[in-house]
């Protein structure tokens, strides 16, 4: 069957037709991560999805880069991808009880479209993104910690602050002391934090996300969140090292 008539008949026989729709950042990578990381499910560019990251990345190994997700109901998972690293997938968000936002820095081996893709409760995915230039060398280089050989001294680790925004909302800012070595840098094996669970205070589970190499050395993640002052974390890492902490104003 030609292209086109399949493009027809998918127009006439289903709500989505945007597998089509050709990737606005021209990233090479586009039909592998949508493929790889999106599972070849139907998706849109969508300007609601607003990535926010510096047009050249002044340092590599901390890039920082932010979205938000205006206008979309039900967002189930939001996942970042780094198109061109050699390990492309940054993070995998579930808001359960948040704001579909959030902030972290990462790292880039060299210039590359950073894609933000949230899906909604109909199976959709809504994408943006932008386009990062970077020197390069940011995945394959070891860790600060892991040179200096301190990392042992505050592993796990957990600093945050709550502040209060115009809106009524909070923000809550949590670092994270960790390595996050990538496996690529010579001799140095993968290590990372794998998992995270933000909850309040009576164990409702506010937030979930997936951590993966690409994320910079001792994780800073910044979320928009009700009126909630004190939360607990939980994670662990590839080593089976435990995340757990009671954080507030």
């Amino acid at each position: 069957m030609r292209p086109f008539l399949v493009f027809v008949l998918s127009s006439l026989l289903s709500p989505w037709v945007w597998a089509y729709e050709p990737d606005p950042l021209n990233s090479p990578q586009w039909e592998f991560v949508h493929q790889r990381f999106l599972k070849g499910e139907p998706y849109q560019f969508d300007g609601k999805v607003k990535v926010e990251a510096p047009p050249d990345a002044e340092d590599s190994l901390n890039v920082p880069v932010s979205f938000q997700v205006e206008g979309l109901d039900s967002v189930q998972e939001i996942v970042v991808v780094a198109d061109l690293n050699p390990l492309p997938q940054v993070l995998r968000f579930r808001p359960k009880a948040m704001r579909p936002n959030l902030g972290f820095r990462m790292k880039l081996q060299q210039g590359s479209p950073i894609h933000v893709a949230a899906k909604t409760a109909d199976g959709l995915w809504h994408v943006g993104g932008v386009w990062v230039n970077a020197a390069g060398g940011g995945c394959t280089l070891p860790s600060v910690g892991t040179s200096s050989g301190d990392w042992t001294k505050t592993l796990g680790k957990v600093s945050a602050n709550v502040w209060q925004r115009t809106d009524g909302s909070n923000r809550l800012r949590v670092r994270l002391m960790h390595p996050m070595d990538t496996g690529l840098a010579s001799g140095i094996p993968t290590f990372h934090i794998e998992n995270l669970k933000v909850l309040s205070q009576d164990d409702q589970v506010l937030a979930e996300l997936d951590l993966f190499e690409p994320l910079s050395e001792n994780p800073m993640l910044s979320f928009d969140v009700a009126k909630q002052t004190e939360f607990k974390l939980e994670g662990r890492d590839n080593n089976g090292n435990r995340i757990q902490a009671e954080v507030g104003r």
